[in-house]
C-alpha cells in the first residue's frame, strides 16, 4: 500500500497549506489555484490534503456522496438508508479526459448483457461535497473548462443524452495547479478559484537541506516517517474539525464589511465576488484562530490569496499583484502597528 506523504511534514509553502486548510474549513470560498515552478511541492500538498481531511458522513452506496437518503438521486436507487463514514474524495481530473468520463454517460456494459439503459456516473459525482483536483489546469480543453464552469455555477451536473435526462449534486472544492510559464488561464476559470496562491523554489540552503532530508527519509521509510508526522496531521485536523464549528459563530462587525468593499474599489477588482470572497476567507481564518470576531488582522493575512488574481495587469507595476494588494491593503486600512485593535 503507498504512503502519502503527511502534510504537515511540507517544509515551508505556507500559503498554499494555509489557502488549502481554510477551504477545509469552509467550501464556499470557492477552492484554490496554485501557480509556481515544477517541483515545489503543489501535487504532494493535495495529496497530502486528501490524506488530512476529516471524514464525512454519507449514505452507504450512495454514488454522490449524498449526507441524507432524501438527498439521493433517484436513478441511483438506493434502497438503504444506512450511513457511513469515508474519507473525504479527493479526485483527479486528468488532462485529455473525455467529457463523458466527467459527467458520466450510459453504462455499456449493462446495456449490452442486460439490456438495461443505466446511468455511469463520471468524476463529477465521484467529487461532490469533496475536492476536484486539475493539476496542469492552464492546460485544459477549452470543452472541458466550459462544463465546469457550468457546473460550477449551478452546482449541479445535468446529463442529457442517449434518452436520458440525469442530474445530481455537484458541488466541490475546485483545486488547480500549474506553471503560468506553459500556458495561461482563461479569465472566466480564473475567476472561479476563490483563492490563488504563487509557489516558488526555496532560495535559502537551510530550507533546501530540510526538504531533501524529508523527502529522503520518507522515501526509505515511509511507514515510519508517516507515524512520526501523524501526531502533527491529527492535531491539524482537530483544529479543522474545531474551526468548523465555529464559523457559524464568528461575527462580522459592520467596519469590517466597509473595509471588505473599500479594498477591492481601491484594487479595482470587477463585479462583487472579490469582496464576498475576502470575508469569507477572513471569517475561516477567524475560526481557525479560535477568534469570535473578524478582525483586520484577518483580513490583512488573506487579502492577497483572496484577491491578487482578480486584479487587472498592469505592465507598469513590476512587484507582482500579492505586492499590490499588500500595498493597497495597508494604503486602506493603515499601517499594521497604527491599526492594531
Amino acid at each position: 500500500m503507498s504512503r502519502t506523504f503527511p502534510f504537515s511534514a511540507i517544509v515551508g509553502q505556507d500559503d498554499m497549506k494555509r489557502a488549502m486548510v481554510l477551504t477545509a474549513i469552509d467550501a464556499r470560498i470557492g477552492g484554490v489555484l496554485v501557480l509556481g515552478d515544477r517541483g515545489t511541492g503543489k501535487s504532494t500538498a493535495v495529496r497530502a490534503l486528501a490524506a488530512l481531511l476529516p471524514k464525512m458522513r454519507v449514505v452507504d452506496g450512495c454514488p454522490v456522496n449524498s449526507a441524507r437518503k432524501t438527498d439521493c438521486p433517484d436513478w441511483a436507487e438506493i434502497g438503504s438508508a444506512k450511513i457511513v463514514t469515508r474519507p473525504t474524495p479527493v479526485v483527479d481530473l486528468p488532462l485529455g479526459v473525455t467529457e463523458d468520463r466527467v459527467t458520466g454517460a450510459l453504462d455499456i456494459e449493462r446495456a449490452l448483457t442486460r439490456g438495461e439503459k443505466a446511468f455511469q456516473p463520471g468524476l463529477l459525482a465521484r467529487a461532490n461535497r469533496g475536492y476536484l483536483y486539475i493539476d496542469e489546469v492552464n492546460l485544459l480543453e477549452d470543452h472541458i473548462v466550459d462544463l465546469l464552469l457550468d457546473v460550477a455555477q449551478s452546482g449541479e451536473n445535468l446529463v442529457e443524452r442517449e434518452g436520458m435526462s440525469i442530474r445530481h449534486d455537484a458541488r466541490f472544492v475546485l483545486v488547480g495547479s500549474g506553471n503560468p510559464e506553459e500556458g495561461e488561464l482563461r479569465p472566466q476559470l480564473l475567476d472561479r478559484f476563490g483563492l490563488s496562491v504563487d509557489v516558488t523554489s526555496p532560495q535559502d540552503v537551510g530550507t533546501r537541506v530540510e526538504v531533501m532530508r524529508r523527502r529522503d527519509a520518507f522515501d526509505r521509510d515511509p511507514r515510519s516517517f508517516a507515524r512520526h508526522w501523524d501526531a502533527e496531521d491529527t492535531t491539524l485536523r482537530e483544529a479543522i474539525v474545531a474551526a468548523r464549528k465555529m464559523l457559524p459563530m464568528v461575527e462580522t462587525p459592520e467596519e469590517i464589511l466597509h473595509d471588505c468593499a473599500a479594498i477591492c474599489i481601491a484594487l479595482g477588482s470587477d463585479g462583487l465576488r472579490g469582496e464576498l470572497t475576502l470575508l469569507r476567507t477572513a471569517r475561516a481564518e477567524a475560526a481557525f484562530e479560535g477568534a469570535t470576531l473578524i478582525g483586520r488582522d484577518h483580513l490583512r493575512r488573506v487579502a492577497a490569496m483572496a484577491l491578487q488574481h482578480r486584479l487587472r495587469r498592469d505592465p507598469m507595476d513590476e512587484a507582482g499583484t500579492a505586492a499590490r494588494v499588500d500595498r493597497i491593503v495597508t494604503e486602506v486600512l493603515g499601517p499594521r502597528r497604527a491599526a492594531a485593535e
